[in-house]
């Protein structure tokens, strides 16, 4: 009896423009054999974004029918969770997602995901504090020396 069962991963080509200054690109798709090894390439049009020596990159798996899942950040720190058998590297605007020993379950979406520093601006723009956001953020700020101050 032989069983050579092979993966399909369906990749999307992901083209995530900021005003038309940075692409991403990623292989249309990539197959492996049970107990393979895959690697996916995720490259960008400008160099991402270096903080504290940190790439400002990760990667995410989305099963069908969920939503995506964080599987590493910072291009190669494993998020809580994710199996070792994902690995990241890569530095400037070239970087790898590899998956050894591949299983079943790993049939998904890649997506990566990158930061940029471009004309002194951040790309994609950090998300800014709803007012209701804020508001939370001025109550808990107020409370916390009202909790420290001495019974009157």
């Amino acid at each position: 009896q032989h069983h050579a069962p092979v993966l399909l991963y369906v990749f999307v080509s992901v083209s995530s423009e900021s005003r038309g200054q940075v692409t991403v690109t990623q292989p249309g798709a990539v197959s492996s054999a049970l107990g393979g090894s895959v690697t996916i390439r995720c490259k960008t049009t400008q160099n991402v974004y270096v903080w504290s020596g940190y790439h400002q990159l990760a990667w995410y798996q989305q099963r069908d029918g969920e939503s995506p899942k964080l599987l590493l950040y910072f291009a190669s720190s494993q998020a809580s969770g994710t199996p070792d058998r994902f690995t990241g590297s890569g530095s400037n605007s070239d970087f790898t997602l590899t998956i050894s020993g591949v299983q079943a379950e790993d049939t998904a979406v890649y997506y990566c995901q990158s930061a940029h520093y471009i004309n002194s601006q951040f790309m994609p723009e950090p998300p800014q504090l709803t007012p209701l956001d804020a508001e939370e953020q001025r109550l808990y700020s107020e409370l916390l020396p009202g909790d420290r101050a001495p019974p009157r």
